[in-house]
């Protein structure tokens, strides 16, 4: 039996690094957001789909998206955010499905689907994650002080940017209230790497 595992966290949270932790111990790990960047590649047709809802300005001299002018549009504006995830959900959706059916078709023991709006997907019913069904859920969590500490460091921003971009997303405290489990990515890595071997073994042990 394959495990499906639902890793979902929030912007600053660490997810990533969670997610390449399970895949070291052997998961395969599906990431919703290098499909997101896969389907709006230059000359996709989602990239065309996003610049006739939002403007042409955001496709930058070589074609490609501008993606931190995409971010700064839609995380200043709720309604503009859920425009864009109506174009994005569904496709990022369908593609989810065809890799973890082909992870099982090979053999895959856990599968783990990186999805940052898992609990937001299921809420509305729109996306990949409302329809999966998973063995099990993880958070990544940490305190928000950490995550938009993190983020300002991460994207170059104010602290004014990067406290409007967390609280656009549903806070970490709801969404650990809603996991199977949750990892406190707050601590020392050797602590989380800990915790990410703990929760593996825990889901490996209850599929077996």
């Amino acid at each position: 039996m394959t495990a499906i595992i639902g890793l979902t966290g929030g912007i600053g949270s660490g997810k990533s690094t969670v997610a390449r932790l399970f895949e070291k111990l052997g998961a395969v790990l599906i990431d919703s957001d290098a499909i997101v960047h896969e389907l709006q590649a230059r000359g996709a047709p989602l990239l065309e789909q996003i610049a006739e809802a939002f403007g042409r300005h955001l496709i930058d001299e070589s074609g490609a998206l501008d993606r931190k002018a995409l971010g700064a549009l839609v995380f200043r504006d709720e309604q503009m955010r859920l425009r864009l995830n109506a174009l994005v959900h569904p496709a990022v959706g369908a593609e989810t499905l065809r890799r973890v059916v082909a992870a099982r078709d090979a053999g895959a023991s856990v599968v783990v689907i990186d999805i940052p709006l898992l609990f937001e997907s299921r809420r509305s019913g729109r996306g990949g994650a409302a329809l999966m069904d998973f063995q099990a859920t993880v958070v990544v969590w940490v305190p928000e002080p950490v995550q938009i500490e993190r983020t300002m460091a991460r994207d170059a921003c104010t602290r004014e940017e990067a406290l409007r971009r967390v609280r656009a997303q549903m806070p970490l405290s709801e969404k650990r209230a809603l996991a199977d489990y949750v990892i406190d990515n707050s601590g020392a890595p050797e602590d989380t790497e800990r915790q990410v071997r703990e929760v593996f073994d825990a889901i490996r042990a209850a599929a077996a």
